[in-house]
């Protein structure tokens, strides 16, 4: 299962359930796809596709989110 956590400007920002414990969220669009840590600091892990304006338009809107991110984790991984 991979919840979708919210989806803004094209893009779709969800997680797998079967991933690592270190929080971060995956952000696809119609042109790729991308992996992003959110801990220590937002920070790109890996892409597929993304240029690099929209590596940092994702990245500033997971900034904008950061706190519904990772409460969505939170709340997501306490249930399982």
């Amino acid at each position: 299962m991979s919840p979708t956590i919210f989806r803004e400007k094209g893009y779709r920002f969800y997680f797998p359930s079967n991933e690592e414990s270190r929080i971060h969220i995956h952000v696809t669009c119609e042109k790729g796809e991308a992996k992003f840590w959110l801990e220590p600091i937002v920070s790109l892990a890996t892409s597929f596709g993304l240029n690099p304006k929209k590596l940092a338009e994702a990245q500033k809107i997971i900034e904008e989110h950061e706190n519904e991110i990772v409460k969505a984790w939170r709340r997501h991984f306490s249930q399982r």
